[in-house]
């Protein structure tokens, strides 16, 4: 190989490495952040004198499974009758819309003031939706459940304390309670996910949250002022994070967020990893949207250099992804040239930034298994398949951050729910089901190649290097052949999905 074109390759290979190396760093800050603030806790405020009137919003579309079950859970809620309104947002275009309407009718006859509200368009997708109920809404205070979620009866008597209390409750705009899965130990890959959310919830949570940076409203599982709502400009739905977007717009507005990892709402897990796939895209492409719509404002807010870098990171985080589809096609041919290299070299250069850039990774979930959870142990043995998977997503991910980068805002396309609780139910025959896409035949090209690079790194010796690949080749391997398996529509299709129209940003830069 020409001396130029090697040096290209390793310059390529060491930058790539080097910026995953960054991100991954930044894990190691969130673990260190998250024990030296875990023995901050808010004291839990005693319940009001006179409880404040909520709004529980439920957005739907097209969630017949699952519709009635948290509808009636919403009903069940103990809060006082005459202080609760409930609003399903129903934009379905299914059988849902009956589902929800006999649901509805049942409750309304037994006295519950729950409304079944209906929209003559989809336009703005979920925030539209919420934006719409928003108008009708009487509670000073919003809650929202997605359609997979089942919230326990006392939920609300636990949550709003803390935005009614006068000391707690002072600038206080939004409240996010932690999920936990109704599905965790159904497959392997709802394992996975409980412990990405794991991570996602008991440690960036918790460490961006107790440390005083910005944190975000999860879409669900979370109760708003409805003021704080109205001052960040209300929903807006020129990004696919209704929901990451708004919290950022909120906390830039001056209101304080509250994290509250010990109440815990239950929710279901996507069984079928083309679903899951859809909504990890949707989440790195409105992560992207939303960089690209506010990092700016957040840039120049007069807010601590602390909160300004952790929100870059937070926001741009997606785009390591694409570094990672990188990496895969360079990490064999820098081994390739490396071969013979001194082991001082190797010590120096490669061990700190393979470390950063994967035993950070390892030590984050780990710290999230640990932190107190129940059956920790048994978890930490599906650490190395969690990385497999998350090399496997870079390909449906870096495409979701590229569609991002543009100003089509694209249709928001909804993760399927099959009212999946236990092992015994099955999904594979009901409708939703999501199609394989040519990220899918990419992942297949991907895990050829790391089969024929696993094969020759072990005929030619290169033994240090297997455990590397061996995250490579399990990672895309596993996501296209299941990929493959879970393909196509089941015994019916969802009805095609509304383009967003252009929205106004509300002057956001």
């Amino acid at each position: 190989m020409p001396s130029a074109l090697a040096q290209l390759i390793l310059i390529a290979y060491y930058s790539t490495l080097g910026v995953l190396a960054l991100y991954g760093g930044h894990r190691l800050v969130l673990v260190v952040l998250y024990y030296r603030t875990r023995r901050l806790e808010v004291p839990r405020p005693a319940p009001p004198n006179e409880w404040p009137r909520v709004t529980v919003q439920l957005p739907l579309y097209n969630e017949m499974y699952v519709a009635e079950r948290l509808i009636r859970t919403v009903s069940a809620l103990d809060y006082p009758a005459d202080r609760l309104q409930i609003q399903v947002l129903d934009d379905s275009s299914d059988e849902t819309r009956e589902i929800v309407a006999r649901t509805v009718a049942e409750l309304r006859a037994c006295g519950g003031d729950i409304q079944h509200i209906r929209r003559a368009n989809r336009i703005g997708f979920k925030a539209g939706a919420l934006e719409h109920g928003l108008d009708s809404a009487t509670g000073e205070l919003i809650a929202i459940f997605d359609a997979d979620f089942v919230p326990h009866r006392s939920y609300l008597k636990e949550i709003v304390p803390y935005l009614a209390d006068p000391k707690t409750g002072s600038g206080l705009g939004m409240v996010q309670a932690c999920w936990e899965h109704l599905n965790r130990d159904y497959s392997l890959l709802t394992r996975i996910q409980a412990i990405f959310l794991d991570g996602h919830f008991l440690v960036e949570h918790a460490a961006r949250h107790r440390s005083g940076c910005f944190f975000n409203f999860n879409g669900t599982a979370g109760i708003w002022r409805k003021q704080a709502i109205l001052d960040a400009g209300g929903w807006q739905h020129d990004t696919l994070t209704e929901d990451l977007d708004l919290s950022y717009r909120a906390q830039l507005a001056g209101w304080r967020f509250l994290f509250l990892p010990d109440l815990k709402v239950s929710a279901e897990l996507p069984v079928d990893i083309n679903g899951f796939k859809r909504q990890q895209f949707r989440w790195a492409k409105g992560s992207i949207q939303t960089a690209r719509k506010l990092l700016p404002r957040i840039l120049r807010a007069p807010v601590a250099w602390k909160i300004k870098a952790e929100a870059f990171v937070h926001l741009t985080n997606n785009a390591s992804y694409l570094l990672m589809v990188l990496l895969s096609l360079l990490v064999f041919p820098a081994m390739v040239l490396r071969r013979g290299s001194p082991i001082t070299t190797l010590l120096v250069f490669d061990l700190p930034l393979f470390l950063c850039a994967t035993a950070s990774v390892l030590a984050f979930y780990a710290t999230s298994q640990i932190s107190g959870r129940a059956g920790a142990s048994g978890r930490l043995g599906q650490l190395v398949p969690l990385m497999g998977v998350g090399i496997g997503l870079a390909i449906n991910n870096s495409r979701a951050v590229l569609q991002g980068l543009s100003k089509d805002v694209g249709v928001f396309e909804r993760t399927p729910k099959y009212k999946i609780e236990s092992r015994r139910d099955n999904w594979r025959s009901k409708k939703y089901r999501v199609r394989t896409n040519l990220g899918t035949t990419l992942e297949g090209a991907l895990a050829a190649w790391f089969i024929v690079v696993f094969l020759l790194a072990l005929q030619w010796g290169m033994w240090s290097s297997l455990p590397f690949l061996y995250l490579f080749l399990q990672g895309y391997c596993y996501m296209y052949f299941l990929s493959l398996l879970s393909g196509g529509l089941g015994s019916g299709a969802p009805a095609p999905a509304v383009r967003q129209a252009p929205a106004d940003s509300g002057g956001e830069a």
